[in-house]
């Protein structure tokens, strides 16, 4: 069993259908013996870049993201405070304030990112792609 973090845009991705998403990574988060979580970090960015129009969406992010994570039996991972100050002992690798607090989460948590993200992936959390 392996507990999985679905990054921001593999989440967007799976919900309009997957066909990004490599076959192996589709198994994964589709696979019962494990845990796959969706970040309140996400659905934060979600409702920030969907209010400021860069994110058009066929729905209100305040529905479409629980509806579709329940859909998709994830978990909904909170941010937490030692998730928070983790954020402080990362390199700046990379400038986005969302996947620093992503990969924040894995570590503290113990959590293997799906993501595509090169960034991401020169940071000390597994990442899976």
């Amino acid at each position: 069993m392996m507990k999985l973090l679905v990054d921001t845009c593999t989440f967007l991705w799976i919900v309009g259908g997957g066909r990004e998403l490599p076959p192996r990574i589709r198994d994964l988060y589709l696979s019962e013996d494990n845990e796959v979580y969706l970040s309140a970090v996400s659905a934060w960015e979600i409702a920030v870049k969907h209010a400021t129009g860069r994110m058009p969406l066929p729905e209100l992010p305040q529905r479409l993201v629980p509806t579709e994570r329940d859909r998709r039996g994830m978990t909904s991972l909170p941010f937490d405070e030692e998730s928070a100050l983790h954020v402080s002992r990362l390199p700046v690798l990379h400038r986005d304030p969302f996947d620093r607090m992503l990969v924040s989460q894995a570590i503290v948590h113990g959590l293997a990112i799906l993501t595509p993200d090169r960034l991401i992936m020169q940071y000390p959390a597994r990442t899976i792609w």
